[in-house]
């Protein structure tokens, strides 16, 4: 029981102190406690910890508005008395919503990617790794040659929302038609259980010499995700708001830029979108017109976070902005251009058309090919 205290007493110190350095308390708490707590702590304490750790980070996010908690708040869901185990129900340990969801299983896969694949292994792969592509300077010349917003067209078989949207899906066909419709870059959905992608999907696109450069579309939470993806040749990665702290997105941003990658920073409300222009160094901002929370979609979300002063801090920082979700039709193309975005992200509404390069040009009301 010392051990467990000694820990949790820790972890509490290392986030009250880098709180009070901070003006909006956000704190990275994994960072913290891996600095303070001694390595010595025996294996069950170690377990302990990080559900204690989960539980913090809940807190830092709340603090700052963020309603997806890291982990379950009521602690690990099996606990051991001898040889046996035993698991308590609680309703703090059922997820709130899909996006919650996704995380804690996030929480858990990554958890075991890291121990098969340990992060020293991963930075010495990375000198195989194919060179990261400018994926922001692709989204320009495509705004410049095109007058239309760069497309971004997302590699998606399925969606917790839609279910299955293309049943013959060859990862590789879909990206190689979407070169040829005009796309500035790629999206590729690698989360397994929720999205049927996979990190195989990224790396074959890849392979097959497709130029568009590559998002990985993950639901990051560590930074060995970022690492990993690189090693499977993306060229940018995905970032949430909702989900992670202004410190995390800070220490992440930074690990793009060492990789070469650029980072898509996706907010979904006035409050996210606050908190990211408060943060130096971001370049490319997703506005997701899906609340996450409930699955509605309204393309004047994208408009609302562009007025005023927020779209004048944008203009003056020269921030990239994709408008993301809800866009079917030339008209909703026009209405997010007309609001301020210079680059969208498609998904559904081309490739489920049975020729996806094709679908671009009906997006746009014209080939963009060219």
């Amino acid at each position: 029981m010392n051990l467990h205290t000694g820990v949790n007493r820790f972890s509490v110190a290392s986030i009250k102190a880098q709180q009070a350095e901070t003006k909006e308390g956000s704190a990275t708490v994994s960072a913290a406690v891996k600095e303070e707590v001694p390595a010595a702590t025996v294996e069950n304490a170690l377990e302990v910890k990080e559900w204690e750790v989960g539980m913090l980070q809940n807190e830092v996010a709340a603090s700052q508005g963020i309603r997806i908690r890291r982990r379950p708040p009521t602690g690990p869901p099996l606990h051991y008395v001898g040889p046996f185990e035993f698991r308590i129900q609680n309703e703090g340990n059922t997820p709130r919503n899909i996006l919650e969801e996704i995380v804690w299983n996030k929480d858990i896969e990554v958890s075991q990617l890291k121990e098969r694949k340990p992060l020293s292994s991963l930075k010495k792969s990375l000198d195989n790794a194919p060179p990261a592509r400018d994926f922001i300077g692709a989204l320009k010349e495509a705004n410049i040659r095109t007058g239309f917003p760069g497309l971004i067209a997302e590699v998606k078989k399925a969606s917790p929302s839609r279910g299955i949207i293309r049943e013959d899906f060859d990862p590789v066909e879909i990206a190689q038609a979407y070169e040829k419709g005009g796309a500035a870059c790629l999206s590729v959905l690698t989360d397994e259980k929720y999205f049927k992608g996979s990190f195989e999907n990224l790396e074959a696109i890849r392979n097959a010499g497709v130029k568009c450069p590559l998002l990985c579309k993950e639901f990051v939470i560590d930074a060995w995700q970022i690492y990993y993806a690189r090693t499977k040749g993306a060229d940018a990665i995905l970032l949430i708001a909702a989900v992670l702290p202004d410190l995390d997105i800070r220490y992440m941003t930074k690990i793009c830029k060492m990789l070469g990658l650029a980072a898509l920073v996706e907010v979904h409300d006035e409050r996210e979108m606050d908190r990211v222009l408060g943060i130096e160094g971001i370049e490319l901002i997703g506005i997701n017109n899906r609340d996450l929370e409930t699955f509605k979609v309204d393309i004047s979300n994208t408009k609302k976070l562009l007025q005023g002063e927020r779209g004048e801090q944008i203009r003056q920082k020269g921030i990239i902005v994709v408008g993301e979700s809800g866009l079917f039709t030339p008209e909703d193309i026009a209405y997010v251009q007309e609001a301020g975005v210079k680059a969208v992200l498609v998904g559904e509404s081309i490739v489920k058309q049975s020729d996806p390069g094709k679908g671009i040009a009906g997006l746009f009301g014209k080939d963009i090919s060219q």
